[in-house]
C-alpha cells in the first residue's frame, strides 16, 4: 500500500475513534457525521491507492460516488450498499442548521450504536479490498 492510501486510512481510523467518543458523550448527531467521515476517508484511501502519482482523490463527500469511483460499490453486498446509502446524508445534514434538528431527532443511542457497528464492519471490508 502506498503512503497516500495509508494517510487516508489513518484519518479514517481517527474519525472512527472520534465517533466512539461522541457516542460515549451522547453527541449523537456527530456520531453519524464521524461515521460518514470514516467511510469517506476509507474510500479515498482506495482511490489514492489506485491514483497516478501526484493525483489526489476527488474533493467530494458523496459516498455512493466515491464508492463507485473506487470500484467498490458493485462489489458491496446489498446490505453494505443499503448501509452506505443510509450513511450518505449524515455529512450534509449534520453541517447545516436547517437539517440538524431533523436528523438529530432521529438519532438515538441505539441507532448510533448500529451506525458505529456498520461503519466498523464496512471499514474493515474496505481495508480488505486494498
Amino acid at each position: 500500500m502506498n503512503e497516500r492510501a495509508e494517510y487516508w486510512l489513518e484519518l479514517a481510523d481517527y474519525d472512527l475513534e472520534t465517533s466512539r467518543v461522541m457516542l460515549n458523550g451522547g453527541r449523537y448527531l456527530y456520531v453519524g457525521f464521524m461515521c460518514h467521515q470514516t467511510i469517506e476517508k476509507a474510500l479515498k484511501a482506495v482511490i489514492a491507492h489506485d491514483c497516478i502519482e501526484g493525483e489526489i482523490p476527488p474533493k467530494i463527500h458523496h459516498l455512493l460516488k466515491l464508492a463507485d469511483r473506487a470500484g467498490l460499490f458493485q462489489k458491496m453486498s446489498a446490505e453494505q450498499q443499503a448501509f452506505i446509502k443510509e450513511l450518505n446524508p449524515m455529512n450534509t445534514e449534520a453541517r447545516y442548521p436547517e437539517y440538524k434538528e431533523a436528523i438529530a431527532a432521529g438519532l438515538t443511542a441505539e441507532i448510533c450504536r448500529k451506525l458505529l457497528a456498520g461503519t466498523e464492519d464496512l471499514l474493515c471490508w474496505i481495508k480488505e479490498q486494498l
